[in-house]
């Protein structure tokens, strides 16, 4: 769905990205060696960019287009609609997938971490994962759903506004 031009929006938008269009430039940052942490596994812990609009996704839960839970007791299955949700939301505000700089999970359970893993994996930038964080919660707004996964994206400047009719 396109974000709505409420003038608000375009000015903090051109605020952040100025008002020229430009490429986003992503940099994984390196772990500051006063950090005593492993290497990441999938994800940055510090990411830097500029030169785009920050878009911030709401979280997003195993809702089909015609808002019908996938895999409902199916964990995989609803990362998988979750993930393409995420995609479409995305592309409507002009970016791919590679744009995501940041991505929180909450899961009802955390032993679902290595299939989260493997479904973020087949749609993030490898080369360049966004920073990440995983949370458990004892519910989501829904009894049935298992995770929900919100994201910032920071997109390419267009030279048209993006509307909502």
């Amino acid at each position: 769905m396109p974000f709505r031009n409420d003038g608000v929006s375009a000015q903090v938008n051109n605020e952040i990205s100025g008002r020229e269009s430009r490429s986003v430039k992503r940099k994984h940052c390196p772990i500051p060696h006063s950090w005593h942490h492993a290497p990441p596994l999938g994800y940055s812990h510090v990411v830097r960019v500029s030169g785009g609009a920050v878009v911030f996704i709401a979280g997003q839960v195993a809702l089909d287009k015609s808002g019908n839970i996938v895999g409902k007791d199916d964990c995989r299955a609803q990362l998988q609609q979750v993930f393409e949700n995420l995609k479409a939301a995305v592309e409507s505000a002009g970016g791919t997938f590679h744009d995501i700089i940041k991505l929180n999970s909450y899961f009802l359970n955390l032993s679902h971490l290595s299939e989260f893993r493997e479904v973020r994996d087949q749609h993030v930038d490898l080369k360049n994962p966004p920073a990440s964080t995983a949370i458990q919660v004892e519910r989501l707004f829904r009894p049935e759903f298992l995770v929900e996964i919100e994201a910032v994206a920071v997109v390419p400047n267009k030279a048209e506004a993006i509307t909502h009719s």
